[in-house]
């Protein structure tokens, strides 16, 4: 690959903020979970909630009608994957 390709992709990727790696769950609030849905968008099957502070693997990220959607793996249960809002996201 072209050095100025690579960089492009690298810079793309930075811009999108979906490196990939550890996050946590953040801001659903302590009476609320975020959830873990079968797809990136809001018709798509809930898997199952995650609290506040829940460790996740970030693999990807798409955007859907204005949305990002973060691809993710319970840090604790690999086996355990879906998607988020990455408006829940954090990296602390």
């Amino acid at each position: 690959m072209p050095r100025t390709s690579a960089l492009a992709v690298i810079a793309l990727t930075l811009i999108a903020g979906c490196t990939g790696g550890n996050v946590f769950v953040s801001g659903a609030g302590p009476d609320d979970l975020l959830k873990l849905r079968a797809g990136p968008g809001l018709e798509f099957n809930v898997i199952m909630g995650l609290p506040d502070g829940t460790a996740l693997t970030r693999q990807d990220c798409v955007t859907e009608l204005g949305q990002r959607w973060c691809r993710v793996t319970l840090a604790d249960a690999p086996g355990v994957t879906g998607y988020v809002s990455a408006d829940y996201l954090t990296e602390r």
